[in-house]
């Protein structure tokens, strides 16, 4: 008999699905699995960093379903207008307003449902994730802040560079047209250019995400206007009263070096509510984990056992 025959192959992963869905009149990229479950018990819902484009999010969505056991449905959900086609004419959103359309989607999608809800929030979807548990709380039933960004970090550089040109109206469309013009090249010049500056290590589909939305000029656009709301809203201290009382609930996972989730602040948030589950990532992976097939796959397991430990799904 031939080798081959002797070999099941394994079978092919679980394929994530984008669609666009109107909420709020907006609308909405979604990248997502459903559970094979006739009755799933949970909905998991990623939210984005800021771009909060869902093409950067197709390997962690799809390893994470996996590592469930497909027992769970799994939504990435994208900022509005942070997406391949400008469908809300130049308008600019807040951060605020980005927060609502999240509530707004989960009232739409979910909150009919007998599914509890469980937050995965990366960078400043962590901050959003906190902001909807709140709404939410007979809902949620359980919140998870990756390389979070709940406050600003007064020594990185970087954070204030780019703090600079968001609050800049001249700035930030300079930056928008001069990244739009990198998108209207030839394909190959454009992801060559994609690949050089901004991901030499990413994976194909962030690339292609990369290309296909963050080059837009009323992406980037958005991109530094909620950037500057973040920066005018994050100068406030978290709330300490709620993350305390529902510490039970909460767990956050933080880089080693990482500017925007320094560890200091995980030490704060240890001072304030010990009971978090607090983890620090050590493998070498970096802030934009999801844009690498090795970050994304990490951290789904990361995710999925801290799932599995809350006893909110059955380990498989």
């Amino acid at each position: 008999m031939e080798r081959g025959r002797l070999l099941a192959p394994f079978p092919p992963r679980e394929q994530a699905t984008a669609r666009v869905c109107m909420v709020s009149s907006f609308a909405t990229e979604l990248l997502e699995i459903r559970s094979r479950e006739p009755s799933p018990p949970l909905h998991v819902l990623v939210i984005p960093g800021n771009p909060g484009i869902v093409g950067f999010y197709k390997e962690f969505v799809e390893a994470l379903y996996e590592n469930l056991g497909g027992q769970a449905s799994v939504t990435a959900i994208g900022h509005i207008s942070h997406s391949q086609k400008d469908c809300e004419r130049g308008r600019l959103f807040s951060l605020q307003e980005q927060i609502d359309h999240k509530v707004d989607f989960l009232e739409q999608e979910v909150l009919h449902t007998e599914q509890s809800i469980i937050l995965v929030g990366h960078s400043i979807g962590a901050y959003i994730g906190l902001e909807i548990f709140k709404r939410l709380q007979k809902k949620v039933n359980f919140f998870v802040g990756l390389y979070p960004f709940l406050s600003l970090n007064k020594s990185s550089m970087k954070q204030s560079t780019i703090g600079y040109i968001a609050r800049s109206s001249l700035l930030s469309k300079g930056v928008s047209l001069l990244v739009s013009f990198i998108g209207s090249l030839q394909p190959s010049v454009t992801r060559s250019i994609v690949r050089r500056f901004l991901g030499s290590s990413w994976s194909a589909a962030a690339v292609d995400a990369g290309c296909s939305h963050l080059l837009q000029y009323h992406t980037m656009h958005n991109v530094l206007f909620m950037a500057k709301t973040e920066f005018l809203k994050l100068h406030e201290k978290p709330d300490w009263n709620f993350i305390r009382a529902k510490q039970e609930q909460i767990a956050f996972l933080f880089g080693v070096d990482d500017h925007w989730g320094p560890l200091a602040h995980m030490e704060e948030i240890s001072k304030h509510a010990p009971g978090v589950a607090l983890s620090v990532e050590k493998e070498g992976h970096t802030h934009g984990y999801c844009c690498t097939e090795a970050g994304s796959f990490w951290v789904a397991d990361y995710v999925a056992n801290l799932i599995k430990n809350q006893m909110i799904i059955r380990d498989t």
